[in-house]
């Protein structure tokens, strides 16, 4: 198996850090732009697309900052995770979306797409469009 290869993309938003993160951390704030209906139990959550499901482990979450899970459909590849990462700029309080992901090296454009289609359904969910 190839190792997947670590990308991180940045995201002007135009709300606020705290209305973000609930966009970013409650299954209602993600099923709202992230997928169509997000259940969780715990440290787990399923995200669920048209006719088909993904569950994620939460491993890390830090109150009105960041989130970080890992697709458990992955088994072998336990290094990978994608994380959402609410930055404000200390000078412009300009607020950012740090997105990491992984991806294998022929599928990066093809996730970097699906993740700039993900942020935009954000930016017209917060009107920040």
């Amino acid at each position: 198996m190839e190792d997947k290869i670590k990308f991180d993309m940045e995201f002007t938003i135009h709300a606020s850090p705290q209305l973000l993160y609930q966009y970013i951390s409650t299954p209602s704030g993600l099923s709202e732009w992230f997928s169509d209906n997000v259940n969780s139990r715990g440290e787990l959550f399923t995200f669920i697309w048209d006719d088909s499901e993904e569950q994620a482990k939460l491993l890390s979450k830090k109150s009105g900052e960041r989130v970080k899970f890992r697709w458990l459909n992955d088994e072998e590849d336990t290094t990978s995770y994608f994380e959402i990462k609410i930055q404000v700029d200390e000078i412009t309080k300009d607020v950012s979306l740090i997105v990491t992901d992984f991806a294998e090296e022929d599928e990066i454009d093809e996730v970097k797409m699906l993740w700039e289609n993900q942020i935009g359904s954000l930016k017209q969910v917060l009107g920040s469009a």
